[in-house]
């Protein structure tokens, strides 16, 4: 390197490959570890933190005494290259390390990876997944040392098979077990994690997912927890969430209303078989669905791969590769997902066609967090197997829901005048609503003072007050 070379690299300025320090320390070490473990680097011994060059006194031995450390101090041992270079009379030295083949390299049992100009600290969960690349394995993969074939559900895995064969050109005729050790799910009689997760016979806390239904952030109205094998809860977590939805009904003119979710469903289950699949099950911490009056959040453990950002996942610019491989490619073969790393984009689109917006991505500690918002931001109305209705103005969309509010207030309040004694149970035949759509009617009615109710109320009546 010349002079004229180190000025220039100094000016760039710190990033994923380079860092300054001025002078040698145990977090030159750590940098020199993140390195190795992300796409290599340079450390630059002798400049400040702001690319002043400060220069070191440096020395042969000194230089040596440096690169002993790192290679004493790091797992598997690293030995960087050194180049001593003078620019206007003071020494810098460069410490320059390639990507390591094998990962993770430790520093005294702590590993780092290069995110930017900063080294983070990895957790097991990431630590595990670059263990696993590194030998072209997964978690998933591995074989389960805790659990056996009878841990596992014959009829689930019938049930597996039925539905892959739907799919498939060439189907699969074997008996179960042996579809499995095909199938990489058992190798010498022994379950891989995949496996296990997906057919198990008995509810397991290495799969729970905390339900609930809050009203504030601190006050729970409903509340469940699913423990079963990762097929079924897929069900199990979209039917908690659809359980506590709004379904409202589009007055389009046509015989027969149609109907719009607070959300797009299919969108809310791709979300939710995401959550599933890309969950870390290597540790303690499981998944947490969230669902309030205007919003649901849908957090699992574990964040994005190394290298992976948000905004990436949001443009869709990146290859995909799944945390648990084995378990994405069997919710393949049962046709619940498509293709890998094309649901995002679906998802996106799906949101704003229904006219809300696109939902939030985020990694919050060591959870990925999906944020879905009731909220509409715009006129457009979409129904589900009939596409997008016509855009109208917010006015004109308004002035249809109070039509609609004051043709069933109408419809009501004559069913009354012709029948004080009418039931509830014979109004939601009458209106096709349900029990609750009624009570809510009718107590809007009796608030603005057009409906009273006389006596109790199985023998009472109602009177009407206009």
């Amino acid at each position: 390197m010349t002079p004229q070379e180190l000025k220039k690299l100094i000016a760039a300025g710190e990033s994923q490959t380079l860092e300054f320090k001025a002078s040698f320390s145990n977090e030159a070490v750590e940098t020199i570890a993140a390195f190795s473990n992300t796409n290599g680097g340079t450390v630059l011994l002798g400049v400040d933190d702001n690319g002043q060059i400060t220069g070191l006194n440096l020395t042969p031995e000194k230089l040596q005494q440096w690169v002993n450390e790192v290679k004493t101090k790091t797992t598997p041992a690293i030995l960087p290259e050194t180049e001593v270079v003078t620019l206007g009379g003071m020494t810098v030295a460069a410490l320059r390390v390639k990507e390591y083949p094998i990962k993770p390299v430790g520093v005294k049992g702590r590993y780092y990876k290069r995110v930017g100009n900063a080294n983070h600290l990895m957790t097991p969960g990431v630590v595990a997944q670059a263990h696993f690349k590194t030998f072209n394995s997964s978690w998933d993969y591995t074989t389960d040392p805790e659990h056996t074939l009878v841990d596992i559900s014959l009829t689930k895995i019938k049930k597996f098979i039925s539905r892959a064969n739907k799919g498939r050109s060439v189907k699969i005729k074997d008996a179960p077990l042996k579809a499995l050790e095909k199938l990489g799910l058992v190798r010498g009689k022994r379950l891989t994690r995949a496996c296990y997760l997906l057919f198990l016979k008995r509810e397991s806390l290495f799969t729970a997912v905390e339900l609930g239904r809050f009203q504030t952030p601190t006050l729970i109205k409903d509340g469940d927890r699913t423990k079963a094998d990762l097929f079924t809860q897929v069900d199990a977590v979209f039917n908690f969430i659809l359980k506590h939805l709004n379904k409202e009904y589009i007055i389009t003119g046509k015989p027969q209303r149609d109907e719009r979710w607070d959300y797009p469903l299919d969108a809310l289950r791709e979300i939710i078989i995401n959550s599933i699949v890309h969950r870390d099950y290597s540790g303690p911490t499981g998944g947490i669905v969230k669902v309030y009056d205007d919003k649901i959040e849908i957090s699992n453990a574990g964040r994005l791969p190394p290298g992976l950002t948000v905004a990436q996942l949001v443009s869709g610019k990146y290859v995909s590769e799944p945390r648990n491989p084995q378990i994405a490619e069997m919710f393949k073969e049962a046709g619940i997902i498509e293709r890998y790393g094309s649901g995002i984009g679906r998802i996106i689109t799906d949101f704003k066609e229904y006219g809300l917006a696109a939902p939030e991505f985020a990694e919050v500690g060591n959870h990925f967090l999906v944020t879905v918002y009731k909220e509409r931001i715009s006129g457009l109305v979409q129904i589900p197997g009939k596409g997008l209705v016509e855009k109208v103005p917010e006015k004109t969309k308004g002035e249809t829901k109070e039509e609609t509010k004051e043709e069933t207030k109408g419809k009501i309040l004559a069913a009354i005048k012709a029948n004080p004694a009418v039931t509830t149970q014979e109004l939601m035949k009458l209106l096709g609503l349900s029990d609750s759509g009624v009570e809510w009617n009718l107590r809007k009615l009796k608030s603005a003072g057009l409906l009273k109710r006389i006596g109790s109320t199985k023998s009472g009546h109602w009177e009407v007050l206009t």
